[in-house]
């Protein structure tokens, strides 16, 4: 018998780490009786909330202070677990009609693998260079901040660590990349696989190391003010 995710009313700034707690507390025994692992529960999660981004952010334009309730069915089977997406539902309180929120799923829902598979067109702005010589680069999705990224570049190679926040919460603890032609370059061209090798996260870890990387180009900014004066 199918499982039913609810999310409750939720505003939709905080839909994705409502998902995933809901998620990790409805499998909690079966986590604990090795059925499922919480790394699996964790891209389950993650791989619902990049479908819930496109069709509330991209398809309804949903407002962050927007409320949303979320419903679908899933199924856990030999330690996976499978989303019943022809069962999702979504309620938004604000006046969109029915009939568009049913037209948006049917649309996302019926390119799921396409959309999963697929890289979010992100915009990679270089912020600059740290005291001790990381590369500071922030994302952008749309109008929406979406990640920072450090690099510290090591000979030929360079270690790359990242916070993505859309459209699903990630973490990249450290990830070893060759560098090929410009560093710059090197980083747009490897944003597909830091995304696959990054961590599905709660949003608010996402978000603290997301501070924590702009941090140290603001806090290399001032420092030359200083210089300055």
């Amino acid at each position: 018998m199918a499982e039913v995710l609810r999310s409750g009313l939720v505003i939709a700034g905080g839909y994705a780490d409502k998902v995933r707690r809901v998620l990790f507390a409805q499998l909690k025994d079966k986590i604990k009786q090795g059925e499922i692992e919480a790394r699996e529960v964790a891209r389950a999660a993650g791989e619902l909330n990049r479908l819930l981004f496109e069709i509330l952010v991209n398809k309804l334009g949903i407002d962050k202070g927007d409320v949303v309730r979320i419903m679908v069915e899933y199924d856990v089977e030999d330690g996976q677990i499978k989303w019943h997406l022809d069962t999702l539902t979504i309620q938004a309180w604000r006046r969109i009609p029915d009939e568009q929120i049913a037209e948006a799923i049917k649309d996302i829902t019926s390119k799921a693998e396409e959309i999963l598979l697929e890289t979010p067109r992100y915009n990679l702005v270089k912020l600059g260079e740290t005291d001790t010589g990381d590369l500071v680069y922030k994302l952008t999705l749309g109008d929406e901040d979406a990640g920072a990224i450090l690099v510290t570049p090591v000979n030929d190679k360079a270690v790359v660590r990242a916070a993505f926040l859309v459209p699903a919460p990630k973490i990249l603890k450290r990830h070893l990349i060759d560098i090929e032609g410009s560093i710059d370059e090197t980083i747009e061209k490897s944003l597909e696989g830091l995304l696959r090798e990054a961590e599905d996260a709660e949003r608010r870890h996402a978000e603290r190391v997301y501070r924590e990387i702009l941090a140290l180009i603001e806090a290399a900014e001032e420092g030359e003010e200083e210089e300055n004066i």
